[in-house]
Parts: C-alpha cells; structure tokens; sequence
C-alpha cells in the first residue's frame, strides 16, 4: 500500500489495537492506520456519562456509538478491522483484547491507548470549565477515571511487552494520550490526574522497553471536537495564548499514525503537544 505521496507506507501489515475507537480521536486514527496498511481492533464501549447542561448531546450520542461502524467504513475503504466491545475496567480485558487481535490477525504492534474513562468535571472548589457545573471529586469518578486512563493503560502496555519480549519481536508503538499538565488540570483535576499517571506509565515504558524495538511516546491534542465542544468553548480558544486551535479529531489522529511509522522510529519518551 502506498501514502498519498506514492511512498511505501511503513505500517503495512502491523496489527494495531486502538482503544476507545468507536468516535472522536480514537475512531480517525483507527482509520489512518488501517488506511496505511494495518490491520486494526477497535476497542471500544458503549458507555454514557452523567449530563451536563453545557456538554452538547452529540459528545454524548458519539459515546453511544458502536464500533461496528468504524469497521465498517475501513472495510468499505478496503482496509482490515474487527470490532471489540469490552469493558477496561474489567481487569481481565487486556488479555482479552491481545487475544481477540492475534485470533483475528496476529500478534499486537501498535498499542493507541485512546480510551478515557472520562466523568463529568470536577473540583476541589467551585471551579468549573466553559460552563459547566462544577461538581466535587468523588469515589466513583476516581475509580471509574484512573481505572481506565491510568490502570488499564499500563495493563495494556504490560500486555504489549510481555507478549512481543516473548516473540523476540524487534518492532513496537505504543502512543499514550493526555490533558492537562504538570501544573494540574484546575476543573477537571480528575481526569488530569489520571492522564498523568499514563504520561509516567508511558515514559517508563519508552526507557525499558526501547532495547526490544518499542518506542514510547504521549500525544497532547488541542481542543479537539469529539462533540464536546460548546460555544463557551469556542470563545475560550478564541482569546486564550496557549489554546490556539480547535482541532478535528482527524488532525490528532494523522501525528498518531506518524508516531506509529517506521519515520519515527528514533522519537521515544516525548510528550508531543500539539497546538
């Protein structure tokens, strides 16, 4: 298979899992990879979060979405896919989901850990983002959160490893995503907490891992419009320094595939920040 650019395309024939693939992010770079050759797993669940008036009901429609579609629209393009619905925070998942891609297609190379367990905003004050209600940090948000961001991410990397060390494979990508930042994540301190957590998950990974071929390395999106994004929002990003951009989802997902090509094969242990 070729690129746009008529030049052999690195990632033909991988195998590539890409969690939380039913929409938004995950759903274009399952596309890009299996556009440049590879054959994908959409991992993904059917889950809805808890209303807020300022989220928009397509964030919470797209979130509903099946896998199957995605699958579908690869297939139609010519591409490989299969469609995996599992749950991560189910501790047995990982292995299911390295299970299901080696039945389908073979063993695992590229690892996209896209999936968010992602709940509503919160807090430890009143603060609260593009309108929305500010809400305490509570039990179940940090179980559901850090349990698919932190845990199920370095399950899946640990999955990834154990299985390639085994192959004596030479080749791996693994590619984290985050938010937020060193400085905290003030209204979603949650959420960003949790993406931390996978940044250090994936940075380690990227020093033990790169004597087996693995390279490791974190996308750090703009505002991306998954369906989340507000008029609130929109005029945020319009006047702010840092947030400059408000990025399709198809835009993240092209420096993802790159990431996964053998052009970035000396890039490891970077957080790539995209504005």
């Amino acid at each position: 298979m070729t690129t746009e650019a008529g030049v052999d395309d690195p990632s033909t024939g991988r195998v590539a899992l890409v969690t939380g693939a039913n929409h938004g992010i995950g759903a274009a770079t399952a596309v890009r990879l299996a556009a440049a050759g590879a054959a994908v797993v959409v991992a993904y669940l059917r889950r809805d979060v808890e209303p807020d008036p300022a989220t928009p009901a397509r964030y919470h429609e797209n979130r509903l979405r099946s896998g199957n579609e995605v699958v579908a629209a690869i297939t139609a393009a010519g591409g490989r896919a299969v469609a995996v619905e599992a749950d991560l925070l189910d501790l047995a998942t990982p292995a299911r989901l390295f299970d299901a891609a080696e039945d389908a297609f073979g063993r695992v190379e590229i690892l996209v850990n896209n999936a968010t367990g992602w709940c509503r905003g919160d807090s430890f004050g009143t603060h609260a983002l593009a309108g929305r209600e500010a809400q305490a940090v509570r039990t179940e948000t940090y179980e559901t959160t850090f349990g698919v961001d932190a845990r199920a991410a370095a399950l899946l990397i640990e999955e990834l490893a154990q299985r390639h060390v085994s192959a004596g494979a030479t080749w791996g990508r693994i590619i984290g995503m985050t938010s937020g930042g060193p400085d905290g994540f003030p209204g979603e301190v949650t959420y960003g907490a949790a993406k931390a957590a996978q940044v250090n998950y994936t940075m380690s990974a990227a020093t033990e891992l790169l004597r087996h071929g693995i390279t490791a390395n974190v996308v750090y999106p703009p505002v991306t419009d998954t369906g989340w994004v507000n008029d609130d929002v929109r005029a945020f990003v319009a006047t702010d320094s840092i947030h400059v951009h408000i990025a399709d989802p198809d835009d993240v997902a092209k420096v993802i595939a790159w990431l996964c090509s053998d052009d970035a094969g000396m890039v490891t242990g970077n957080v790539i920040r995209m504005r």
